[in-house]
């Protein structure tokens, strides 16, 4: 028997005004993608912003979109990488703000992606042959800043097993 440690590297910050001028950009546009998003069911809105490696510094916008389906929402990230990347097939992700905006207010620590999302911004990262920095916040509180979903994803699944 061995033990496997599963080092993670995740800085947290008091809050957005701790942050370089571009990572507070970032957050700011996913707390705007967040005030769109369609939550009829949950009140539970969640907003993304990617951020592109061109010399414009793109942000492209996501939100969460629910329906009654519930298999058949999408979430926030998700909506914003693909669109990046629907738009712009050639384009590499650099970060990705993801923040939230509950009908109680209560989510006062980050809330990370789920295990769908994880997963697509790893494949993502192999897509765009680099690391792609999160950056998370709840309705208030502290804000996550990680170097990459593999530091939140142990165990990843690649097309290495297929």
């Amino acid at each position: 028997m061995h033990k496997i440690n599963f080092g993670s590297e995740i800085t947290a910050y008091t809050g957005a005004e701790e942050l370089s001028p571009l990572q507070a950009k970032l957050l700011a546009a996913a707390k705007l993608a967040a005030t769109d998003a369609y939550a009829p069911y949950s009140n539970f809105k969640v907003g993304a912003a990617v951020l592109l490696d061109d010399a414009a510094e793109t942000i492209v916008l996501g939100s969460n979109q629910e329906n009654a389906a519930y298999p058949v929402t999408i979430c926030a990230e998700r909506v914003a990488i693909y669109s990046a990347l629907t738009q712009l097939p050639k384009a590499k992700i650099k970060k990705i703000a993801i923040t939230v905006i509950t009908a109680s207010g209560k989510a006062n620590r980050p809330l990370s992606p789920c295990g769908s999302c994880r997963q697509v911004i790893y494949e993502t990262e192999l897509r765009v042959g680099n690391d792609i920095e999160l950056i998370m916040q709840g309705d208030s509180g502290e804000v996550y800043v990680v170097p990459t979903v593999k530091d939140i994803l142990p165990l990843m699944f690649d097309a290495s097993f297929l």
